[in-house]
């Protein structure tokens, strides 16, 4: 049973959670790759949804090699095109500003922990403009390893000065559940509704549709 009460914190991924970012990545990743003669397509990014950029330019790099640029002018490309289709296009998913008012109303602290580089969680935030809802904001750019990794919740948990086990993770990808969960936390799915059906993510603790029925379910337990 999923109680409020057992937790201390909630922390968020935010591409898929807070914003449906993930179909912008797949445009920015496809214009880019195409310009270097890659063709692929935005059903192949699939399987790298909830890693880093740069080891998703590593891993297609290795999978369907370019010649004459590098991965690192790639991955510059697509973090400028990226930020460019943020600022006009990102909104908040169904129940994420409800979701953030009810745990900052129930004292929970609040953290953002995303495979996303800084650059690119400060376009969300302010575009969305929820940067003040959170106590803590942490990217694995700045960690040796991205999710699947747990490195990015444990600096975000130890941020907040909360035991792991007392926080709650907010995720939309298969990747991010291994990670949260590695981290030995309560992991709760919301799933990114672009993504080709998971049966996997049923490794999350719970799954709900939405950030409002999560919201619903705790507050059907006062």
């Amino acid at each position: 049973m999923l109680r409020l009460a057992d937790f201390d914190a909630v922390i968020f991924d935010m591409d898929g959670v807070l914003t449906d970012s993930e179909p912008l990545w797949k445009i920015a990743m496809e214009e880019v790759f195409a310009g270097v003669g890659c063709k692929l397509t935005r059903s192949d990014f699939q399987k790298t949804v909830g890693l880093r950029i740069d080891e998703v330019i590593v891993y297609w790099h290795s999978v369907a090699p370019w010649e004459g640029v590098t991965p690192k002018e790639v991955e510059n490309r697509i973090i400028a095109r990226m930020i460019g289709l943020l600022t006009e296009r990102a909104t908040p998913l169904p129940g994420v500003i409800e979701a953030l008012n009810f745990f900052r109303s129930q004292d929970k602290k609040i953290g953002l922990a995303t495979s996303s580089y800084e650059i690119l969680i400060e376009t969300i935030l302010t575009t969305l403009d929820i940067k003040s809802f959170f106590q803590t904001v942490h990217s694995a750019e700045k960690e040796l390893f991205g999710k699947p990794h747990p490195a990015v919740y444990l600096t975000a948990a130890e941020h907040l000065g909360v035991f792991p086990s007392k926080c709650l993770v907010i995720e939309d990808s298969l990747n991010g559940i291994i990670s949260g969960k590695a981290a030995r936390m309560t992991v709760v799915c919301v799933p990114e509704k672009t993504h080709s059906p998971e049966p996997k993510l049923i490794l999350a603790d719970a799954q709900f549709d939405d950030l409002s029925q999560l919201v619903h379910h705790f507050n059907s337990q006062n």
